[in-house]
């Protein structure tokens, strides 16, 4: 049996005898600006992928790329399992896709990118990668210090036919060099910062996003499902906090996700404010952001056929009480500053 190395390097070298002649590329700036549903088929060895070890490593695939002017790239790129819980707990939930090399030379510019899947391969697992994804597109309305995603028609396919095939919605991640660079910064990382080292405006409004999709699953000090960018021209700067990783919050409530003991509460549904204390002039300014697009995650809801009905009646039933909250201001001085942490 040929290794994983030799196979690769087959795939890549029976694509380069197909001729030299120039293919365009894809253009990495555009490819997350379009909200058009891409199809994706990942051909590679489940059986490999699917192994739990503490340091997965890349493994060779096959991805066919079906772009909405229905063009096809077919390119050979690497992949491999990454996260922490959806690792250990999933079927086939979180990986990264490397594009960056020789034989794929109209996929190359994207890189590496995060693919997040659903936990389990049935049906109701897209929902929860839907919900997820929503939350993502509600927080490009608030701040564009954010991470954008690409959703995707994802089929899966083992190349030793020994797996049944798959298919479920999924979406690729933006990222981080492409978010700071989009905002005149650079990525800050291996310095632990206090939460309140940060910028103090932008960390507002990440702890009010975070209560409002009711996640709890973060922490900046250690980089904890956040990523840190600075100002290029002024690199000693407090950096912008940028979050990621919302499946862990009571807007998506998957089945698996359980809040730590330690917080006292018993439901990821149950929110909990995880910002340090502002005045109430800061907490306002910070709620006119979410106010002034209210309606916009509304319709953005309501307007996804992709959605089942309940799945949209829950989410907004659940982003009513925040809303609640943040037009109360006797609500907001109790949620976020009575009850905000204080080490």
């Amino acid at each position: 049996m040929l290794r994983p190395s030799c196979i690769f390097t087959l795939l890549f070298c029976s694509f380069v005898s197909m001729g030299q002649s120039p293919v365009p590329k894809i253009k990495a700036t555009d490819f997350f600006k379009d909200e058009r549903l891409l199809e994706i088929t990942i051909s590679t060895n489940i059986k490999e992928l699917r192994k739990k070890t503490s340091d997965p490593a890349f493994q060779p695939a096959m991805v066919s790329v079906l772009f909405p002017d229905s063009s096809l790239v077919h390119e050979p790129i690497r992949l491999r399992r990454r996260g922490n819980f959806r690792n250990e707990n999933c079927y086939i939930a979180s990986l990264m896709l490397d594009f960056k090399n020789p034989g794929s030379p109209r996929l190359s510019p994207l890189k590496k990118l995060k693919w997040v899947g659903g936990c389990s391969t049935g049906n109701s697992a897209g929902q929860f990668v839907l919900k997820e994804y929503l939350a993502y597109k509600i927080y490009n309305l608030i701040t564009d210090r954010s991470f954008r995603v690409r959703l995707v028609k994802a089929n899966y396919r083992d190349t030793l036919g020994k797996v049944k095939p798959f298919s479920q919605y999924a979406f690729l991640i933006e990222d981080i060099a492409a978010v700071a660079k989009r905002n005149n910064c650079v990525e800050k990382k291996g310095v632990m910062y206090h939460t309140e080292w940060t910028n103090r405006n932008q960390m507002t409004i990440v702890a009010m996003f975070q209560y409002m999709i009711g996640n709890t699953d973060w922490a900046v000090p250690y980089y904890h499902n956040i990523k840190l960018i600075v100002d290029k021209k002024d690199t000693l700067s407090k950096p912008f906090v940028i979050p990621y990783d919302f499946d862990y919050c009571g807007f998506v409530n998957p089945p698996y996700a359980v809040p730590p003991e330690h917080l006292g509460i018993t439901e990821v549904t149950q929110r909990l404010y995880r910002g340090f204390p502002r005045t109430i002039e800061e907490q306002e300014a910070a709620a006119e952001i979410f106010k002034a697009n209210e309606s916009r995650i509304n319709d953005m809801i309501d307007q996804w056929d992709l959605l089942e009905k309940g799945t949209k009646s829950d989410m907004h039933h659940f982003l009513q009480d925040y809303f609640r909250v943040i037009k109360d201001k006797d609500a907001m001085e109790h949620e976020f500053i009575e009850k905000a942490r204080t080490n």
